[in-house]
């Protein structure tokens, strides 16, 4: 067969190993259990091997020299390296950013260890969520409106959970290094999906709100303004989370007053873990 090939003019290269040899190595490569700075493996037939790809600067990390151990024992392999690591295109839980349920947009308050709290009338138990790019971010697993204006949704799908607080261009994006509580007077800045980024005092503390809905209670209020879609943002003094907006009068061309929950006690409600930088 291959003398007649190359009697056709063609020139024939027998290779070391077939391609069910390779697809077979590459099969018990995939078994193995890779660590993170290996990238990738497939098979390229032409050169007659199984290539893994490994993050520049991992390759003499202890386990990745396991596994390409591991995967030379399996079948021919080359090692090749790639600029970083692969990472989905869903993205982070950042403070301020929309999130949507239904035909209703809020915003994400504060990344917790496994999802975000926001505002209890943004959503009820069991609801799904949608981010930014509309892809599906997981589920609220708590929520409380009225007498309460808090909720908390689970992370999954290719999400994570991000200590940080957008500044929407106005500032740099905050970290969020605790939520030790500022006092009456402080400053205190807000970030939202729909007016982004504002600032001004906390007037008041544990104050009882009167909405059409019913009463919250143990509120903040502050100088800061908010507009519908902000819901469920960020409250932040410095780099320590304060609350989740809740709701309140005016908007940010004229002026107005804002609530938010305090997230002090979001976290303890549903016994959460505020994500810190």
């Amino acid at each position: 067969t291959v003398h007649r090939v190359e009697a056709t003019g063609a020139a024939v290269r027998t290779v070391e190993h077939t391609a069910r040899e390779l697809d077979t190595a590459k099969s018990r490569i995939d078994r193995l259990d890779a660590p993170s700075g290996v990238s990738s493996w497939h098979v390229d037939p032409a050169a007659g091997t199984v290539v893994v790809n490994v993050v520049r600067g991992e390759r003499a990390d202890n386990d990745v020299c396991r596994f390409l151990s591991r995967a030379r024992a399996a079948g021919p392999v080359t090692v090749r390296t790639v600029a970083s690591a692969p990472s989905t295109f869903a993205a982070g839980t950042v403070g301020g950013d929309p999130y949507y349920t239904g035909n209703v947009r809020c915003s994400i308050g504060f990344s917790v260890h496994g999802g975000f709290i926001t505002a209890g009338h943004c959503g009820q138990p069991g609801a799904g969520v949608r981010g930014w790019d509309g892809s599906y971010i997981g589920t609220f697993q708590g929520s409380s409106f009225p007498d309460n204006d808090y909720a908390w949704v689970s992370v999954g799908s290719g999400w994570w959970t991000v200590p940080v607080v957008l500044g929407w261009g106005t500032v740099s994006d905050q970290l969020v290094r605790g939520s030790g509580e500022a006092p009456v007077g402080a400053s205190v800045c807000r970030s939202g999906s729909t007016t982004h980024w504002h600032c001004g005092r906390v007037l008041a503390k544990n104050e009882t709100v009167n909405y059409s809905q019913g009463a919250v209670h143990q509120m903040t209020k502050t100088s800061v303004c908010a507009e519908p879609g902000d819901s469920g943002g960020s409250f932040i003094s410095g780099d320590q989370a304060q609350g989740v907006t809740s709701g309140g009068w005016g908007n940010c061309s004229s002026g107005g007053e804002t609530w938010f929950q305090p997230v002090n006690e979001i976290l303890g409600r549903y016994g959460l873990t505020l994500h810190t930088a």
